[in-house]
């Protein structure tokens, strides 16, 4: 392999302590990873903090904590407390939507163990603070939750993530960051209107069939304002009838490919492999050297550090 792909921490090491805490951050860093991603989202008082939902029941104790604050749908959302009181919540680990049970139910799990929400800025501050005394360059990887919801409710994110980025000193096309939208229009208003030159990541969901179907002209024009794409690895293959470790490339990956863009594949789960996966490591490993994907995102970034680094010191 020419260059070594990344290995993105999926909200941190996911797969080993409970998402996007500063310890799962933490985790990460020492495994290994390149990137570690952030999901921001804005509270009341305007002030950025990690969390994957704009809402807060699936990973904290909202609702014991402050009873009778959900709104109409039973959720709780963020940007419904100041930040003062977001820091008396307990992070806990992600449970099925709307149930007590854990979603992944062999994680870890402790009562007897507190984790705390972390504000962007913090967590910015303790990967520059490993970065300074471990000497290496790793990046974070931000991803702008719902742009339009929280221009709704009187806050631009956008504004604010650049902000705050620029604060810390990521400026310019080579800095050690990503910034990702599922919204294509914020990623362009980003890039235009707001005059950033930051690599940005389009994400693609699962569910949009028109992305899967994306020709050389739709990923040239999508080339103008995005570095790359962070897409559902589902989308780069013709999906196996039967388990196999030999995987054939869809025609998007051929695409993307053709317009230069970074691809970036979701999201890579020891505890959630597909039907057709003979195993983490062979799934992995296919999409490192048989797809020759940029990066991946990975709840265990150990075991993805790992497989890409064999494959780097085979390849020399």
């Amino acid at each position: 392999m020419a260059s070594r792909p990344l290995v993105i921490a999926h909200r941190g090491a996911s797969g080993y302590l409970p998402e996007h805490t500063a310890e799962a951050k933490a985790l990460a860093y020492g495994m290994g990873a390149d990137y570690l991603e952030q999901d921001v989202v804005a509270t009341r008082d305007a002030k950025l903090i990690v969390m994957h939902d704009v809402a807060l029941n699936d990973v904290t104790d909202v609702a014991t904590v402050f009873p009778g604050r959900a709104r109409a749908d039973g959720r709780y959302y963020a940007i419904d407390f100041d930040l003062a009181e977001i820091r008396r919540l307990r992070v806990v680990e992600r449970r099925r939507a709307g149930t007590p049970e854990p979603l992944f139910p062999r994680r870890f799990h402790s009562s007897d163990v507190t984790f705390r929400v972390s504000t962007l800025s913090e967590e910015i501050e303790l990967v520059q603070g490993l970065n300074r005394t471990t000497g290496r360059s790793v990046g974070i990887y931000p991803e702008i939750k719902e742009p339009r919801w929280h221009r709704e409710h009187g806050i631009d994110l956008a504004v604010l993530l650049l902000e705050e980025l620029d604060h810390h000193g990521y400026s310019g096309p080579e800095a050690l960051v990503f910034v990702q939208c599922f919204d294509s229009a914020e990623l362009v208003r980003i890039r235009v209107e707001l005059g950033s030159n930051l690599p940005l990541i389009q994400l693609l969901p699962y569910s949009d069939r028109a992305w899967r179907e994306m020709t050389v002209t739709d990923a040239v024009a999508l080339a103008a304002h995005a570095t790359g794409v962070g897409l559902p690895y589902e989308h780069l293959i013709v999906a196996p009838s039967a388990r196999t470790t030999t995987l054939e490339p869809a025609p998007l990956a051929a695409a993307l490919r053709a317009a230069e863009l970074s691809i970036h594949a979701y999201t890579f789960r020891a505890d959630q492999l597909p039907a057709w996966a003979t195993s983490f490591r062979d799934l992995v490993r296919a999409f490192y050297a048989d797809l020759r994907v940029d990066g991946i995102f990975c709840d265990h970034p150990d075991i993805a550090v790992d497989v890409r680094d064999s494959l780097h010191a085979r390849s020399r």
